[in-house]
């Protein structure tokens, strides 16, 4: 991780070169697959608190919409994951091999559902003012809220849950190799 920190910090600092045209509003926080609940013909988000771990006043802080998209897209990527890591853990006969296609299958999921799911959210918000112009600026803001983000769980879990700190490193691993430059 520590041979990341260049790039960590390379992809943190591009977004404050580039100002931003997207309207900041007051956004979930917290937005991750255990926030929605399907009642069998739509979807209800719970939860507006934010994140628990934050001071109230940084909860209060507005933000571009792209923020909660960066949340879900994190929470596809927990779910991709933790089941290969626990599959991983739990099958002490498999293969480093079958390992290694199972996790190109993950990441298949996980591109495929994240794909999908912001295909449906530019498509449903249109073109609103809430969400830059241009893709470029889209895309340069989701990066940096998905860094962001993987960052905090990788202290979240480096406090809590240490068995799950190879999640937020395989995200942080994977954006850093995304990222342009």
């Amino acid at each position: 991780m520590l041979a990341l920190e260049a790039a960590v910090l390379e992809a943190a600092q591009a977004v404050t070169q580039q100002p931003s045209t997207a309207l900041r509003i007051r956004t979930h926080g917290d937005y991750h697959l255990g926030q929605v609940l399907y009642t069998g013909d739509d979807f209800v988000i719970t939860d507006f608190e934010g994140e628990p771990a934050r001071p109230l006043r940084e909860r209060r802080d507005k933000h571009a919409p792209l923020k909660d998209v960066a949340g879900m897209l994190r929470s596809f990527h927990y779910a991709a994951y933790a089941g290969l890591f626990s599959q991983a853990h739990h099958s002490a006969s498999a293969s480093s091999e079958a390992l290694a296609a199972f996790e190109s299958w993950a990441q298949v999921w996980y591109r495929w559902v994240s794909a999908g799911f912001v295909h449906t959210y530019l498509a449903s918000a249109g073109p609103a003012s809430l969400l830059p112009p241009t893709r470029d600026e889209r895309q340069m803001l989701l990066n940096a809220y998905l860094l962001e983000k993987a960052v905090y769980e990788l202290r979240y879990e480096l406090n809590n849950r240490p068995d799950w700190v190879r999640i937020p490193l395989q995200g942080i691993r994977q954006l850093c190799a995304t990222a342009p430059g």
